[in-house]
C-alpha cells in the first residue's frame, strides 16, 4: 500500500523534545471535553511605560471554550462598562487605552479568570504600576576642598524610580570619568576616592541617572573639586582657609593604613533570596591605596557562580543557594597594614516548587492525587481552591480528601470535573498553580503521526514516539517486524509516555516498529520506522603546518561518511568562515591555499556536517619567513682596535633566530664590499669587535632563522683607527727556481686592511743555506715576487720577507728554504742487474745516481724495457717498449707482464724536475719457458655411425718448446649426464685423428689442449653426434605407408561404424535414452561431433591446421601432439639421441632438457600407431 513517509530527525533534537515531554502537564486533545488551561499571562510585577497602551495578557484554552472576567483590588472589574478598556474576542487580554488618562489610574491588583461548563481557572495577581523617573531636586553645591591624600566620597543620591535607575559618572562632554582601583562607585552610586590627587581637581564631576522603561537619562548637579598641597600654601593664608570656610575633609592626608569607608564599623549583616543575585561590596581608603581581597570563612567561594567587580571591591553571586549564607570577610591591604569587615550574608527564599499539580484524567470510579509540594525560607503557607473559590467554601465532596499539600479524589465519577487551584506564600512571595480534574471514558488514541521515519547514527539512542491519549490512560506495547514478541527487554526500554528507547543504536536494529495502545475500550496501532546510519568519521585529519611565505598549505580532510547521507563539507578559520580570497580553494577532501602571508595564519577546522551528525578536525598553521633585519645599531666602549656593536633584533616571523652575522665594509680600501667579521648566537644582541688600524669601518648585521637570512640592518656610523706598523708579514713564502742559475722568492700581498698603514712595502732577505755569508736584502713595493740571479745550480736558500709601512716594520719574519733552479741529470745509473724470477716476471737492480749528478730534486728511476723477440725465433721482432717510473731515490724494481721464452732488452735513466739523464747500457735477459696458449682450433668432420675425425692447430703463443697433446673426451645422455672420460696423448707433430669404436646417435664432448715441460696449457672444448643407422631410418618410414596398415585402418574404422548403427537402432527400440542431454553437458568443446552424411568422425583442427596422419584416429581426449619439427629422419642424425618403440616409430629429439613426463597433460610424444588407435578407441 501506499505509505506517506515523514522524515524526522532523531538524535539530539529527538532526545530534547523527549525530555520536555516527561517534564510537562498532560495534553487532552481538544476535540474532547475539558477543563480551562491558562496558556499565557502577563508576569506577576508589571510595570508599564506611561506613554504606551496597557496590555494585560490573559490567555485559555478548553473544551468548549471558556470565557473571561477579571477582578481589580479584589472586587470584579467591569470591562463594558469602561470605553477605554478593550478585551480581546475569544480571549481575555485587555487592551486599556490609557491616551488622554493618567495612567495612574489603571494602577492595582488584576487577576483573570477563565471558566467553562467542566471548571474555572485562575490568573496569578498582576500588579501593575507604571514607571516613574523623577527629577533630581534643586540644590546649590559648594565646591569641595580638600587637602591632597586624603579620602573623598562625592554622593549620587538620585530620586526613587521605578525600576531604580543605573547610575554613571561623566563629565561636561559627556565622557565617563576613568575609575580604578584608588577612584572607584559604589553599588549606591556614590563615588568613593580612596586618596586624593591633585589631579583631582575639576569642576564637573557630574552623577547621571538613566531610568530603563522610559529611557530617559536625569542629572545631577555638577561637584567641584579643589584639592590643595597644603605644605606649599602659607601656614598663615592655610590657618585663613581653616577658619573662614570649613569645608576641609577632617581625614588624615599623609601615609596610612587602611579603613573602610563602606560599609562601617568591623561587621555588617546582608539578606539574599535564593536565585537572586547576592552583590556585597567593600570600599577601604587609605594612602597607598589599598588592595581588597575576599574569602568565605565557612567555606569556599562559589567559583563557578562567582565574579568580582569594581576592582575587586564587589564580589557578586548569581542563583544564589542556602548554601552561600555565611560569614564573607574582605580585607583591604598596603604597606603599611591591613583592615578586615565581615559581612554575615543570611539566605530567604520566596516559595518555590518542589512537585507542582499536574492534570489528572480519570475514567469514571478511578482514583487520582493532586500534590502540590513547595518550600521557602520562611516555610509557605498552603491554600486550596476549587474552580477560584477556596475549598473550604465549596461545596462538601464526600470522594475528594485534603491532606495539607495533598488533594485526594476517590471514585470519580462522570461530570465532577473541576479546576483546583495550589496557592503557596510567605512574606516574600507566592506560586499559583492551576490543575484540572478531567473525568472522560475515552478509547486510545495514537498522536503520534503514521509511518513516521527515525533516522539515528550507530552506536547513539534512538527514541520510537507513540504518543497516545485514552481515559483509562492506554497500555503501550512494542513490536518489531513481523515478530509476535513485545519489545521490553535489553536493549529496548519504553518509557512511561509510550516511547520507545533503544540504548545503542545498531545496524540490526533498523527495521519497522508497531506501538499499540489500549484500554478497556479499544485498542489501536501505529508504525513507524527506523533507519541506523554509519557515522560520519573524519579518517585523514589536517596537520599541523608551518609554512614559508609565499607558498602553498594544503590541508586534507579525508571523510567517511554514511551513503544514503549526504555530506556537507564546511572549512572554518579560527571558527569563522574562510576568508573571501580566491587564494582558498576547497576541494572535496582538502583546502589548498596558495602564496600564504602571516594573515593567513590560525586555527583551520573541516567540518563535515549530515543531516543526522557531524565530525570535526582542526589543525594550525604557522607562517615563517625570513627575520627582518636588526635595527637601530650602536657602536659603544670605542677603543684603538676594538668597539662594541649593539642592535634590536626584529620580528623573527615565527621562526627562531637561529644567529647574527656581523658584516664591515671598509670604505678607505674596498668601498662597496662588505666582509663577513663574526657571528654571535640568535639570543645575543651585542658583539665585541676587534679591529685593524688604518681603516675606515661601517657595519651591518644579519639575521639568520631556518628560513634563510634577512636583509641586511641599515649601516652603523663610520668608525676611524689609526695607522700603526704592520702586524703580520706576508704568508705563502716560497723559493723556487725557474732556471738553472736564479731563485724566484715569491709570497702572497697583504690586503689594504693588513697594511695598518700607508706606505705598504716588502723587504726580500736571502742567503745560501750552511754557507757562512751575510743576508742579502731588497726592499720592493707593490709586488708578489723577487727574482735573484747568479745562483749556483739546485742549492738551498734562506729566504724571508718583511712588510714595512710608513710607521715601523713588521714583525720579525722566520725564515724558508728553498731551491735555486735545477738542471738536467748528466750521469747514468750503473751495476744494472736483472734477476728473473719466471716467465713473466724479472727484478732488476742498480747503482743510485750521486746527489751532484743529479742536478736537482730526485723524481725516480725510469726503467725502459722491451721484447726483441720469440727464443723459437731467429729473426729479431721488436715490440713497443714499454717504461716504469720508480719513484724516490730507488735502487730496484719489478717488471711484470712478461711472456715466457723470450729475449728482452733494457735500461734505465735518472729523473729530476728539470727531466731525464742519460740511459745506461742496454742490458739483455731471457725469460723461461711456461705453458703454453690453447691450440689455435680444434675441428670435427667425417662424422659416421661409430667414428668421425678430430683436426688442431697449434698454439699461437707456444710459449716454449711443445711436448706434445693432450685429447680427453666422454659420451652424453639425453639427461645430460656425463659419461667415463677417455684419454688419449699426441706428438706435437700431429694435427689429426680419426676416433673409432663410437657409438651411433650419441653425443660426445670433447676437450683438448697442448703441453711443454712446464705443463699443460689452457682446455678447448667441442661437441659432436655419431648419426643414426639407415635401417631404422626406412622401418620408420615405411610403416607408415605400408598397404596392411591402411587396410587394418580402414577394417578397424568400418567395425566401430557398424557397432555405432546397432547401438543406434537398440536405442530408437528401447526408447529414449537421455544421452544427447547428458553430451550437452559434459560436452569436450575440441571433440567435432560425427558427420552423419559420410560415416567418418570429425577430424581434429587447431588453429594452425595440423591434422593427425591420414587414415588414422585422433586420440580420446581429442588432441594430437605435435612435433617441434617437420624435419626428416636424417636432420635428426647429428642433431639429437633419437629413440624408436617397438614398431620403429620415432618418439623423441635430444634437447639438452629432460622429456616431459607422460602425465602432464592430455599430450603425447608418439606419432599414431595401430595400437594407439586401438587404444583410442577402447
Amino acid at each position: 500500500m501506499d505509505r506517506k513517509w515523514k522524515w524526522v530527525l532523531s538524535s539530539g533534537a529527538l532526545l530534547v523534545i523527549f525530555l520536555g515531554r516527561m517534564t510537562t502537564a498532560l495534553e487532552v486533545p481538544l476535540d474532547l471535553p475539558q477543563p480551562p488551561t491558562i496558556t499565557h499571562q502577563s508576569p506577576k510585577d508589571f510595570i508599564i511605560d506611561p506613554r504606551e497602551n496597557i496590555l494585560i495578557y490573559c490567555e485559555a484554552k478548553g473544551k468548549p471554550h471558556p470565557s473571561f472576567s477579571w477582578t481589580r483590588n479584589g472586587t470584579h472589574f467591569d470591562v463594558e462598562k469602561d470605553s477605554k478598556v478593550l478585551m480581546k474576542p475569544s480571549s481575555g487580554t485587555l487592551v486599556i487605552d490609557i491616551s488622554g488618562e493618567k495612567a495612574e489610574a489603571y494602577e492595582g491588583i488584576y487577576q483573570c479568570t477563565a471558566r467553562n461548563e467542566h471548571g474555572t481557572a485562575v490568573s496569578n495577581n498582576i500588579f501593575i504600576r507604571q514607571s516613574r523617573s523623577p527629577l533630581w531636586s534643586k540644590e546649590r553645591k559648594e565646591a569641595i576642598m580638600v587637602q591632597v591624600g586624603v579620602s573623598l566620597v562625592l554622593q549620587c543620591r538620585p530620586p526613587a524610580g521605578l525600576p531604580p535607575p543605573i547610575i554613571f559618572w561623566m563629565d561636561n562632554n559627556f565622557q565617563r570619568l576613568p575609575q580604578n582601583t584608588r577612584v572607584s562607585q559604589a553599588l549606591n552610586g556614590d563615588l568613593y576616592f580612596s586618596n586624593v590627587l591633585l589631579d583631582d581637581t575639576r569642576n564637573d564631576y557630574i552623577c547621571y541617572a538613566r531610568f530603563p522603561h522610559t529611557q530617559t537619562i536625569q542629572q545631577k548637579q555638577p561637584i567641584t573639586v579643589k584639592v590643595l598641597d597644603m605644605d606649599a600654601i602659607n601656614e598663615t593664608v592655610a590657618a585663613l582657609y581653616n577658619y573662614t570656610n570649613n569645608l576641609f575633609v577632617d581625614s588624615p592626608s599623609g601615609e596610612r593604613r587602611p579603613s573602610f569607608m563602606a560599609p562601617l564599623g568591623r561587621s555588617s549583616t546582608q539578606m539574599a533570596l535564593r536565585g537572586g543575585v547576592l552583590e556585597i561590596e567593600c570600599i577601604a581608603e587609605g594612602l597607598p591605596t589599598p588592595e581588597v581581597s575576599w574569602y568565605k570563612e565557612s567555606g569556599d567561594l562559589p567559583s563557578s557562580r562567582m565574579s568580582f567587580h569594581n576592582f575587586q571591591k564587589t564580589l557578586k553571586i548569581a542563583d544564589v543557594m542556602e548554601a552561600d549564607a555565611g560569614d564573607y570577610r574582605c580585607t583591604a591591604k598596603n604597606s603599611l597594614g591591613s583592615a578586615h569587615h565581615t559581612i554575615k550574608v543570611s539566605v530567604k527564599a520566596a516559595p518555590f516548587w518542589i512537585s507542582a499539580p499536574r492534570n489528572l484524567i480519570l475514567a469514571p470510579k478511578e482514583t487520582g492525587i493532586l500534590t502540590c509540594r513547595v518550600s521557602g525560607d520562611p516555610k509557605p503557607q498552603i491554600a486550596w481552591s476549587v474552580n477560584g473559590v477556596p475549598i473550604e467554601n465549596s461545596p462538601k465532596d464526600t470522594s475528594r480528601k485534603v491532606e495539607d499539600d495533598t488533594v485526594i479524589l476517590s471514585d470519580v465519577q462522570t461530570g465532577s470535573s473541576a479546576v483546583y487551584q495550589c496557592n503557596a506564600s510567605n512574606e516574600f512571595g507566592y506560586l499559583l498553580a492551576n490543575a484540572f480534574v478531567n473525568v472522560l471514558a475515552e478509547a486510545p488514541r495514537v498522536l503520534t503521526p503514521p509511518n513516521n521515519v527515525y533516522q539515528v547514527i550507530t552506536n547513539n539512542p534512538a527514541f520510537l514516539d507513540c504518543a497516545s491519549f485514552g481515559s483509562p490512560i492506554p497500555t503501550i506495547t512494542w513490536f518489531k517486524d513481523s515478530q509476535t514478541s513485545i519489545l521490553n527487554r535489553d536493549p529496548y526500554v519504553i518509557h512511561n509516555n509510550g516511547t520507545l528507547e533503544i540504548n545503542v543504536a545498531q545496524s540490526l536494529n533498523s527495521g519497522k516498529y508497531t506501538c499499540i495502545a489500549s484500554n478497556n475500550l479499544g485498542t489501536r496501532e501505529n508504525h513507524v520506522y527506523l533507519e541506523v546510519k554509519e557515522p560520519t568519521r573524519i579518517l585523514a585529519q589536517p596537520e599541523y603546518m608551518v609554512v614559508q611565505r609565499n607558498r602553498k598549505a594544503v590541508f586534507e580532510c579525508k571523510v567517511k561518511h554514511d551513503p544514503t547521507l549526504i555530506p556537507t563539507m564546511n572549512w572554518l578559520k579560527d571558527n569563522g568562515e574562510l576568508p573571501d580570497d580566491e587564494r582558498f580553494l576547497v576541494d572535496t577532501d582538502s583546502l589548498t591555499i596558495n602564496e600564504v602571508t602571516e594573515e593567513d595564519e590560525g586555527t583551520y577546522t573541516c567540518v563535515m556536517n549530515t543531516t543526522l551528525d557531524q565530525d570535526s578536525a582542526s589543525a594550525m598553521l604557522t607562517v615563517v619567513e625570513e627575520p627582518d633585519p636588526p635595527t637601530d645599531l650602536e657602536l659603544t666602549d670605542q677603543r684603538e682596535r676594538s668597539v662594541q656593536l649593539t642592535w634590536i633584533p626584529g620580528d623573527e616571523h615565527n621562526s627562531p633566530t637561529q644567529k647574527f652575522l656581523v658584516q664591515y665594509e671598509d670604505l678607505l680600501h674596498q668601498a662597496g664590499v662588505w666582509h663577513n667579521l663574526t657571528e654571535e648566537e640568535g639570543t645575543k644582541t651585542t658583539a665585541h669587535l676587534d679591529l685593524s688600524p688604518y681603516a675606515y669601518y661601517s657595519f651591518r648585521v644579519l639575521a639568520v632563522n631556518h628560513v634563510g637570512f634577512s636583509q641586511p640592518s641599515q649601516p652603523s656610523r663610520q668608525y676611524r683607527t689609526n695607522p700603526a706598523a704592520p702586524d703580520v708579514n706576508p704568508t705563502d713564502v716560497h723559493g723556487v727556481g725557474t732556471e738553472h742559475n736564479n731563485l724566484v722568492i715569491s709570497w702572497k700581498e697583504l690586503t689594504g686592511l693588513q697594511s695598518n698603514g700607508p706606505g705598504l712595502q716588502y723587504k726580500v732577505n736571502w742567503r745560501q743555506k750552511d754557507v757562512e755569508e751575510d743576508w742579502l736584502s731588497e726592499t720592493v713595493a707593490n709586488a708578489s715576487k723577487y727574482v735573484v740571479s747568479g745562483t749556483p745550480t739546485f742549492v738551498p736558500y734562506e729566504v724571508k720577507v718583511q712588510a714595512v709601512n710608513d710607521y715601523g716594520n713588521g714583525p720579525a719574519p722566520e725564515a724558508v728554504v728553498g731551491y735555486s733552479g735545477e738542471d738536467v741529470p748528466i750521469s747514468a745509473p750503473e751495476s744494472v742487474q736483472v734477476l728473473v724470477q719466471n716467465g713473466t716476471l724479472a727484478e732488476v737492480h742498480w747503482e743510485p745516481v750521486l746527489t751532484s749528478m743529479v742536478r736537482g730534486r730526485l723524481q725516480g728511476y725510469k726503467v725502459s724495457y722491451w721484447r726483441e723477440r720469440s727464443l723459437h725465433q731467429a729473426e729479431a721482432q721488436q715490440e713497443e717498449q714499454q717504461v716504469l717510473l720508480f719513484s724516490g731515490n730507488r735502487t730496484d724494481g719489478r717488471l711484470p707482464g712478461l711472456k715466457p721464452y723470450s729475449l728482452y732488452t733494457l735500461n734505465i735513466r735518472v729523473v729530476n724536475g728539470k727531466g731525464e739523464g742519460p740511459p745506461s747500457p742496454n742490458h739483455n735477459f731471457e725469460t723461461p719457458e711456461g705453458v703454453p696458449g690453447p691450440p689455435s682450433f680444434l675441428r670435427i668432420k667425417n662424422t659416421d655411425m661409430d667414428s668421425l675425425t678430430l683436426e688442431w692447430g697449434p698454439p699461437q703463443d707456444n710459449n716454449g718448446r711443445l711436448t706434445g697433446y693432450t685429447l680427453k673426451y666422454q659420451p652424453v645422455n639425453s639427461s645430460n649426464e656425463l659419461g667415463p672420460v677417455e684419454e688419449m696423448m699426441f706428438p706435437a707433430n700431429e694435427t689429426t685423428v680419426i676416433l673409432a669404436d663410437l657409438k651411433y646417435s650419441t653425443r660426445y664432448k670433447f676437450y683438448f689442449n697442448a703441453k711443454t715441460i712446464k705443463g699443460s696449457g689452457p682446455t678447448i672444448t667441442e661437441e659432436a653426434v655419431t648419426i643414426m643407422d639407415e635401417a631404422m631410418k626406412s622401418d620408420q618410414v615405411d610403416l607408415a605407408t605400408q598397404g596392411w596398415f591402411i587396410g587394418l585402418m580402414c577394417a578397424i574404422a568400418l567395425l566401430i561404424l557398424v557397432l555405432l548403427i546397432i547401438c543406434f537402432i537398440k536405442r530408437n527400440k528401447g526408447g529414449k535414452y537421455p544421452v544427447k542431454e547428458k553430451e550437452d553437458a559434459h560436452q569436450d568443446p575440441e571433440i567435432q561431433p560425427m558427420k552423419d552424411d559420410d560415416g567418418t568422425f570429425g577430424e581434429y583442427s587447431d588453429t594452425e591446421d595440423h591434422k593427425p596422419l591420414k587414415g588414422s584416429r585422433t586420440p580420446s581426449n581429442g588432441t594430437v601432439k605435435r612435433d617441434d619439427s617437420d624435419d626428416s629422419l636424417v636432420d635428426y642424425g647429428e642433431g639429437g639421441d633419437g629413440q624408436f618403440n617397438e614398431d620403429g616409430s620415432f618418439i623423441g629429439q635430444y634437447s639438452g632438457k629432460k622429456e616431459k613426463d607422460t602425465h602432464e597433460g592430455n599430450e603425447s610424444s608418439e606419432a599414431p600407431s595401430p595400437v594407439n588407435a586401438m587404444n583410442s578407441f577402447v
